[in-house]
């Protein structure tokens, strides 16, 4: 008798593993694709962010795009979760650089062409746009924004963009 004893608590012992794991697992009621609570109104903000710029970043080159990309970036960035406040910003302020750089040397950056710069920009000029147009493609800029995409896959369920646009990539120089 002694055997189907042991057998008996082996078997109560397994059972009891088992209920206590199933009751552990699976009986949330929580779906593990939703989009969690504190995310809700930045990944709300990437979905109607996305057409406008997949439009903006389709439209022109590489930098022109991110320049008429800058109102969604911003938008999303007010509504962005702390942890990506840092990425947001080097974005943000990288864009921003050239376009106070193509300001101040009254370019326009449709249809400025580094190669061919319009008669009388300066030289400090044309150097500002290109520090400006070199650290918007740097590896910094480009994490930062590899970072922010990752985020919207990841949490949000979706891609950052979708139309024309559909991928954001570090831009060539101006």
């Amino acid at each position: 008798m002694r055997p189907r004893a042991a057998l008996r608590s082996v078997v109560v012992a397994a059972a009891t593993i088992l209920l206590l794991g199933a009751a552990g697992c699976g009986s949330s009621e929580e779906d593990p694709y939703s989009i969690p609570d504190e995310f809700q109104d930045y990944c709300e903000e990437v979905e109607d962010q996305q057409v406008a710029l997949g439009d903006a970043l389709g439209e022109g080159g590489p930098a022109t795009g991110l320049i008429k990309a800058l109102p969604s970036f911003e938008a999303l960035a007010a509504e962005a979760p702390d942890d990506l406040d840092d990425e947001w910003q080097i974005v943000l302020d990288r864009i921003h650089d050239l376009v106070d750089a193509l300001d101040a040397a009254g370019v326009d950056p449709e249809t400025y062409d580094r190669r061919n710069p319009p008669s009388g920009l300066s030289q400090e000029e044309r150097d500002a746009i290109d520090a400006a147009a070199r650290a918007l493609v740097s590896p910094s800029t480009g994490g930062a924004m590899a970072g922010v995409q990752q985020h919207a896959r990841d949490v949000c369920k979706t891609p950052l963009t979708i139309g024309a646009g559909a991928r954001v990539a570090g831009p060539s120089a101006t």
